[in-house]
């Protein structure tokens, strides 16, 4: 019967490429983690990884493993807290992916608030792209999902979790930085950094500049940058003006180095959602969290997007 410990140990070193980062990753002695790797290649008479440099790649008998040793590593968990479940008592693990800049910031707070509640829990929070959001609720990759629009997927559902509002920020020395508002045209005036093209306050903020005529290709696009806090910088360095979520522009705004300027007739919102599986089997903890999200205790949490 194959070990849970060495299939864990074997995805590890696939996925770092080295005994040693996975050893890190493990907690363990890398000879502990060599031993586990020769002791599976033994156990399935098949070589798993060549040895190139110092670092070890996979060979298509491990290509092939590789899936399947997720899967049942996986299952395993599943099992556990399923039998957990059954006992009434909240713990195990709960793997939230996200696709938003506001997401990263809230959850962490959720996250923190829930532990509390549930100290028998782990909660891993998964940066990911929007495009892969639906394969991983439904592979039990991931056991919630938090999105920036609802997903179209008859096997997942959604519920509202918070509004983002997303802001035009300047440098604190613009001659904008003064004005009480300025007029959609104006934007073609300014240098701006923009948000990558598959980003929600990318095509928020598209959706708005349509209705006022506005296309991105009339304005003056300094770069792309796929990191909302990487553009707060280059706002605050006077690179520029941008388009950001407020939560990402929180404490540069606190500190006097970007400032808020109004644009007449853009409505900068949108909805996020969280998203999970309908179909699964039981999930004590992450029903426990679809529920707790909302709980009364958490308003202030989830008011945080509009300061």
């Amino acid at each position: 019967m194959l070990d849970i410990n060495r299939l864990n140990v074997f995805i590890q070193v696939a996925a770092t490429q080295s005994c040693s980062e996975a050893a890190k990753r493990l907690h363990l002695s890398q000879p502990t983690v060599s031993k586990h790797i020769q002791n599976l290649e033994a156990e399935l008479n098949v070589k798993l990884f060549d040895r190139e440099g110092a670092q070890l790649r996979i060979t298509n008998a491990g290509m092939t493993l590789l899936p399947w040793a997720r899967k049942i590593v996986r299952q395993s968990t599943q099992v556990q807290e399923m039998m957990q479940s059954m006992q009434d008592s909240i713990s195990g693990q709960l793997r939230i992916a996200c696709t938003t800049t506001a997401g990263k910031y809230l959850l962490p707070q959720l996250a923190a608030r829930f532990r509390q509640k549930y100290p028998g829990v782990q909660i891993f929070i998964q940066p990911c792209i929007k495009e892969t959001i639906n394969s991983r609720l439904l592979s039990e990759d991931a056991d919630l999902g938090v999105v920036s629009s609802e997903v179209r997927e008859n096997d997942l559902e959604c519920q509202y979790f918070f509004t983002d509002h997303i802001s035009f920020i300047v440098p604190e020395k613009h001659p904008l930085s003064k004005r009480e508002s300025i007029d959609p045209s104006e934007l073609l005036d300014v240098p701006i950094v923009m948000r990558e093209p598959s980003s929600g306050t990318r095509r928020t903020l598209e959706s708005e500049l349509a209705k006022h005529d506005i296309s991105f290709d009339e304005m003056n696009v300094l770069m792309e940058v796929g990191n909302a806090e990487a553009i707060v910088l280059a706002v605050a360095g006077n690179l520029g003006v941008s388009f950001v979520s407020r939560m990402a522009s929180a404490y540069a705004r606190v500190w006097g180095c970007v400032v808020d300027v109004p644009v007449e007739g853009l409505n900068l919102e949108r909805k996020i959602c969280i998203a999970r599986r309908k179909l699964s089997h039981p999930n004590l903890v992450r029903d426990a969290f679809w529920a707790f999200i909302h709980a009364p205790e958490n308003e202030d949490v989830l008011a945080l997007p509009e300061a």
